[in-house]
């Protein structure tokens, strides 16, 4: 299956924000919609923010709490970071 919109739940292969709604998807260079990438990370046809998986788990721990109005059990921003840690090596930009 290639097309990627029908793909649920659908989430940006940077920082693991869920791609719920068409305006939070990145951009191509062409202006076209890309379905890897949130707004937040890429726009044009680029990465928004060059920085390591490291630093990009630093930069998404400080919505720990917007995250946590999704969740059933709230986390501390140490174990959010600790998921992500985990999580993000699976992601398109951070596979080795």
């Amino acid at each position: 299956m290639d097309d990627k919109q029908n793909q649920q739940p659908q989430f940006c292969q940077s920082c693991g924000m869920p791609l719920t709604k068409q305006d939070v998807f990145g951009t191509n260079a062409d202006g076209s919609t890309n379905y890897d990438y949130c707004k937040y990370c890429y726009q044009d046809g680029k990465f928004l923010q060059e920085c390591t998986m490291e630093e990009m788990i630093e930069h998404c721990s400080q919505f720990v709490d917007e995250v946590n109005k999704q969740m059933p059990k709230p986390m501390t921003k140490d174990e959010y970071k600790q998921m992500m840690r985990e999580y993000f090596p699976m992601l398109k930009r951070w596979k080795k």
